[in-house]
């Protein structure tokens, strides 16, 4: 059974009208805090609030925890695919991340190509907080 516990609340951003809005949540299932293993799920939707067709090519993922540890993720696609958003459409996934504390964030950005035109185009993914929720309190 997957075990969710206090889903943290939506983040949007929005870039070149592409909303990209994000929530994180930890997964106990799946950590063993004895070995400083925490991980988390996040859920994405990117949106095209745009008048022109866009095609996520890559992603880049800046990634910290609280004992200092940064790493960067760089990949092609998102979930091992390259979605073309039509106006108005939205693609929606879930991936996972995980840290050797209790605390960290993530943000990053999508290239994406504008089809009209060809031209590569950023879009931001706003910073989200990675939290086991015992921390909270």
């Amino acid at each position: 059974m997957k075990q969710f516990l206090n889903f943290a609340p939506v983040i949007s951003t929005n870039t070149h009208n592409i909303e990209v809005s994000v929530r994180a949540q930890y997964w106990h299932e799946y950590s063993v805090p004895k070995e400083n293993h925490y991980f988390f799920v996040y859920f994405i939707t990117i949106k095209n609030n745009s008048d022109y067709s866009v095609q996520i090519l890559k992603r880049h993922w800046d990634i910290a925890d609280t004992l200092g540890t940064a790493r960067t993720v760089d990949g092609d696609g998102i979930v091992g695919e390259t979605p073309v958003l039509n106006p108005g459409q939205s693609f929606t996934y879930n991936s996972g991340c995980n840290l050797v504390s209790e605390m960290g964030c993530m943000s990053g950005y999508y290239t994406a190509e504008r089809l009209f035109d060809g031209a590569e185009i950023r879009v931001a993914i706003p910073k989200f907080d990675l939290i086991v929720p015992a921390k909270l309190n």
